[in-house]
């Protein structure tokens, strides 16, 4: 062989044991791919590991600065005045930094007032970013309604939008508060973790219907909205399917919406009412549930649970009907838009402006740290 074809031929090579690793020329080894999705998921989590430390110090760092802030005011008398020209001047020797604004020192007040326990910020609010911070202390003045929104974005990941909308429709106020049997039906965990994924009233507006509805109708805006119902529903749901059928002695039955909730592992069965709530209700459900116990449950579920969707109840007529029965099952009330909403909607051009005027404004906060300017 010539020195030429010798320097070109790639040759098997031995690794560090002896063991001769096939690599073609222009190949790479057999293992390759391995060793780069392992490396690939660790700079994942390290890049994950990373953004978390720098936003649990970011937020850290602004509790500091609003405890500082209202120290001076409270023994020196600081004034609205002193905050601008401190902000003036640390914007001056940090000019890289978005969040040293006025309005953004003032939030740090807030915050800092809001939160006066530093283990508390470092252990649950300094998870969240800082802009969701923001928005849980403005807009909740309940401690424990605070302690519970921060728990629940950390939980579930919820953006800001996401977020805002928990809060308007005052989710922590509507949960666990549908009227049940679960507590005499259920086993005490299970019965505790339904409880606490039932709420009353469910708020159905994002449907965009007003006024009087049929219970069809109301199904099939359900379904058209299906993604945010879920949202709604809360954690777990799984959608399996409408007008379920049920073949029970030679007859048709009709599940309005079935649900599977797999923190439960339990299917959900929903019947939807536009009318009070009337306890032969009651009856039509624990049916549905046995049926359901009988032809779809697996061997490792749980017992199926009911949930009785009215436009109204009365709460004393639903316990006197859920005493006695041994399925689970829940009455829980749901909110449409008000009648007269239609006159004051916006017209599609207004809410085209909105979407502008919001993505404007979506500019106005840094990605790495979720701040005003």
């Amino acid at each position: 062989m010539s020195e030429r074809k010798r320097k070109s031929a790639k040759l098997p090579e031995k690794s560090n044991d002896g063991k001769i690793v096939q690599q073609v020329a222009g190949q790479l080894p057999v293992d390759y791919a391995e060793l780069l999705e392992g490396l690939k998921k660790r700079i994942r989590e390290a890049r994950v590991k990373a953004s978390l430390s720098v936003n649990r110090e970011l937020v850290r760092l602004y509790w500091e600065i609003g405890q500082e802030i209202l120290r001076r005011q409270r023994e020196g008398g600081w004034g609205a005045k002193v905050i601008d020209r401190l902000a003036q001047d640390l914007r001056r020797e940090f000019p890289e930094m978005k969040g040293l604004s006025r309005s953004n020192l003032f939030y740090m007040r807030a915050f800092a007032e809001a939160y006066p326990n530093e283990q508390f910020v470092q252990q649950l609010a300094g998870l969240l970013p800082w802009w969701h911070n923001v928005i849980i202390f403005t807009r909740v003045k309940d401690p424990a309604a605070r302690e519970w929104y921060i728990r629940a974005c950390i939980e579930h990941g919820w953006s800001r939008a996401v977020l805002v909308h928990r809060i308007e429709s005052d989710l922590y106020g509507r949960q666990g508060r549908a009227l049940t049997n679960f507590d005499q039906a259920l086993p005490a965990p299970q019965s505790d973790l339904a409880r606490e994924l039932v709420k009353d009233p469910y708020n159905l507006e994002f449907l965009d219907i007003a006024g009087e509805v049929s219970e069809r109708e109301l199904e099939r805006s359900l379904l058209d909205h299906l993604k945010d119902f879920l949202l709604e529903l809360g954690k777990g749901f799984a959608f399996v399917g409408n007008q379920y059928h049920l073949e029970v002695g030679d007859q048709d039955y009709y599940i309005d919406l079935l649900f599977y909730n797999y923190l439960l592992h339990a299917f959900i069965v929903i019947d939807l009412k536009t009318e009070p709530f009337k306890p032969e209700f009651a009856g039509k459900m624990g049916f549905y549930l046995a049926v359901v116990d009988d032809l779809l449950k697996q061997p490792d579920d749980q017992p199926s649970i009911g949930l009785i969707l009215c436009r109204e109840r009365n709460k004393v007529i639903v316990e006197y009907a859920l005493r006695d029965s041994t399925r689970p099952m829940g009455v829980a009330t749901y909110t449409l838009l008000p009648k007269n909403v239609q006159d004051v909607l916006p017209t599609p051009e207004q809410l085209q402006a909105e979407l502008e005027r919001s993505d404007a404004e979506d500019g106005e906060y840094t990605a790495k740290e979720g701040i005003p300017k």
